[in-house]
């Protein structure tokens, strides 16, 4: 089989890629689609993010669904709800130990040997998942009946929003302010609006992302770029009377955002941060003064049976998302045209 590995900035290679058959408790998955996150662009045009770099040559991708090619022994009586050949299945890449204090804290994306799809935070690299059969735990496997395998792929940013929604916390009839509308901004839009939030703005510094946002459900969008100046301070009017907002939703990673949106939240707002774009400076005084909450959202775990439930049940609308789809032996034009905001929200590779 092949894979598409990242050896360096610019150099993505459909590799082979050694296939093994499944064990006790393993399930073969051919992938169908994957799609193409903001750290796998990180990875190919830079070589990595931050401090994280790559070492050595890495298969990429964490969004991925597949069919069931072949079970392991006993996978079929113990899998909850059964699993057969030829199930679609979103795949969970997230694999904590399951025995770590974290994990026995109930804190599994805080697992101390977290083996989470196409990092390499740690070495050696964790291998990613943009394989054309994929072999995996029978645990990571959620079916996704009556969903295309595309929509079956957007379960891992789904479930990142929804792990930052309940992060936040209660959101019924609260006013949310994100910050930031790539994918991941815009599924917290429509996370937010399914929690009950009462008012929901969208921030970005493009138009066709802003767009996304305002189908998905957002009451307002505003441009923050400047392009318009009543655009540009439509923002800064939130600010009047100590700000407006219960919530934000800081889902860009850029300190500009987060800034502005910290002068638009009330007394007591909850700042939800998301988006990672590195180290970022903070009015802290303004914090102080304003009793804001500063909570860190970190991937996901237990959030992802719910991702595939919810877009199975039509609860929330992935499909309006993919905006592209690229066969597995373009992978390259996938890479390059995927970090064009203002034409792509979701690229997703086929596979088969």
């Amino acid at each position: 089989m092949r894979a598409l590995v990242v050896h360096a900035p610019k150099d993505l290679r459909a590799d082979d890629w050694q296939e093994a058959a499944p064990g006790p408790g393993q399930v073969l998955v051919r992938t169908a689609a994957g799609g193409i996150c903001g750290s796998d662009l990180h990875y190919y045009h830079h070589g990595g993010f931050g401090a994280v770099r790559l070492k050595q040559p890495m298969v990429l991708g964490h969004e991925v669904s597949g069919r069931v090619a072949e079970l392991g022994p006993d996978v079929a009586e113990t899998f909850p709800g059964g699993l057969a050949v030829g199930d679609l299945v979103a795949v969970n890449p997230s694999r904590p130990c399951g025995a770590c204090r974290y994990c026995l804290e109930g804190l599994a994306n805080h697992c101390l040997d977290m083996r989470f799809y196409g990092s390499a935070m740690p070495f050696p690299h964790i291998q990613g998942a943009f394989r054309e059969a994929l072999l995996v735990d029978a645990a990571q496997c959620v079916k996704a009946d009556g969903v295309t395998a595309g929509e079956a792929a957007m379960a891992e940013p789904l479930s990142v929003a929804l792990h930052a929604i309940r992060r936040a916390g209660p959101l019924l009839g609260k006013r949310v302010l994100v910050t930031g509308c790539g994918p991941i901004g815009v599924l917290t839009v429509l996370a937010a609006r399914r929690a009950g939030a009462a008012e929901v703005v969208a921030t970005d510094i493009e138009d066709r992302p802003l767009e996304h946002a305002a189908a998905a459900g957002a009451d307002r969008t505003i441009n923050v770029a400047g392009n318009v100046a009543r655009e540009a301070d439509a923002l800064a009017a939130y600010a009047a009377g100590k700000g407006h907002f219960d919530v934000l939703c800081e889902a860009s990673g850029a300190q500009p955002a987060l800034v502005a949106g910290l002068g638009a939240l009330r007394p007591r707002g909850v700042v939800v941060q998301l988006g990672l774009g590195g180290d970022m400076t903070l009015p802290m005084t303004q914090v102080t003064a304003k009793e804001l909450e500063l909570r860190g959202s970190f991937r996901f775990h237990e959030e992802f049976p719910l991702a595939v439930e919810m877009i199975a049940k039509g609860l929330i609308q992935v499909k309006p998302l993919i905006t592209h789809t690229i066969a597995f032996d373009d992978a390259v034009k996938a890479f390059e045209l995927a970090g064009d905001r203002s034409q792509v929200m979701k690229a997703q590779i086929a596979f088969n």
